[in-house]
């Protein structure tokens, strides 16, 4: 009877034994929550960052470093479309000689692989590089710009003496607009020259994440410039899913000729100055130095600023205070007084 009496309690033993594995299976699982901490998943890009890029404002997790590059960059029709123009922090469009502007790409946190068309110097030109202790890169220049170069104004390395050996012309334009510098050429020059490379530029104003999300203006998504002749007219089109304006010349977007990359821009500045022709080749001499009238466009909205130089750089000031800059790339158009930005430029 003893025998019987075990063999059934060992049976019954082995069935609740195999509902419980079979629970534990197929049951709800049981969380223990009373220590447990979920941290919130972030992307990399969202969290604050110690430090920042000074000509861009956007963070990094190292502290930035390297000297700032200031290259000429062709802007004729038959240089379009040019290769960097998306990696600059800063890009200056101004009027060289005729109705063709020329741009001053300046570069810090990004380095392009190639740049170019080079094209050659003036003097306001230097001047503005001079400002963010640019190492200066061209290909030619004007007499004026050549007795600045020649003194030792700027660092620079100027493509009349290095062509064939740091700049490569092109075998698919014809010159002038056919003039390349990669960046490692950039660097061995610099090498070369003696030339100090690390010293980073000191930092722009930029407004913070909060204020940036504050702002208030009139409706700005569609901006329309017009210099004399439509050769050098642009466009910037807002996009409200990146939060960014692309830019256009004449209707065309303005993209990187070796990866089609577009050119997104956070902050648009169009400021007006007088301009001066001084020889029968048509040349300038632009004031960057009087400040005046001029608009700042960001996130889809436009506010009426004026334009300063502090110690070289054009920077937009509102109420006699300055007005803090997007964190991400600039983009900075330069009028003439006559006819002006009232007459020149328009908004939607």
């Amino acid at each position: 009877m003893l025998k019987k009496w075990l063999t059934i309690s060992a049976i019954a033993l082995l069935l609740l034994v195999g509902c419980s594995k079979k629970d534990e299976v197929v049951g709800p699982q049981e969380e223990n929550t009373e220590n447990e901490v979920i941290e919130p998943e972030v992307n990399d890009q969202e969290k604050e960052q110690p430090f920042h890029f000074p000509l861009t404002g956007v963070g990094s997790s190292t502290e930035a470093e390297g000297r700032a590059v200031a290259v000429m960059i062709n802007n004729h029709p038959a240089a379009r479309p040019q290769s960097g123009l998306n990696k600059a922090d800063i890009v200056y469009e101004v009027l060289a000689e005729g109705d063709v502007t020329r741009f001053l790409a300046i570069f810090q946190s990004e380095q392009p692989d190639s740049v170019g068309p080079v094209r050659s110097a003036r003097s306001y030109y230097i001047e503005l590089a001079k400002g963010f202790d640019s190492l200066y890169i061209a290909h030619g220049n004007s007499p004026d710009a050549k007795e600045m170069l020649d003194d030792g104004y700027i660092d620079v390395l100027n493509g009349l003496y290095y062509d064939g050996t740091l700049f490569k012309r092109a075998s698919f334009r014809k010159a002038p607009h056919n003039s390349y510098i990669t960046y490692d050429n950039i660097l061995k020059g610099a090498n070369q020259n003696g030339y100090e490379m690390e010293q980073a530029p000191p930092s722009l104003p930029f407004l913070t994440k909060d204020q940036a999300k504050e702002l208030v203006g009139e409706q700005a998504n569609h901006i329309s410039i017009s210099y004399y002749d439509q050769i050098s007219n642009s466009s910037f089109e807002y996009d409200e899913n990146l939060q960014k304006y692309k830019r256009f010349s004449n209707e065309k977007q303005t993209v990187d000729y070796d990866t089609e990359d577009p050119v997104l821009i956070d902050n648009v500045l169009i400021i007006e100055t007088k301009h001066l022709i001084i020889d029968n080749s048509g040349r300038r001499d632009i004031d960057f130095t009087a400040g005046g009238k001029a608009f700042l466009v960001q996130k889809g909205k436009k506010i009426d600023v004026e334009w300063r130089n502090v110690d070289g750089r054009v920077l937009p000031y509102k109420d006699g205070k300055v007005a803090g800059l997007v964190p991400g790339k600039t983009w900075i158009n330069v009028m003439p007084t006559d006819p002006g930005i009232e007459q020149s430029i328009s908004f939607e």
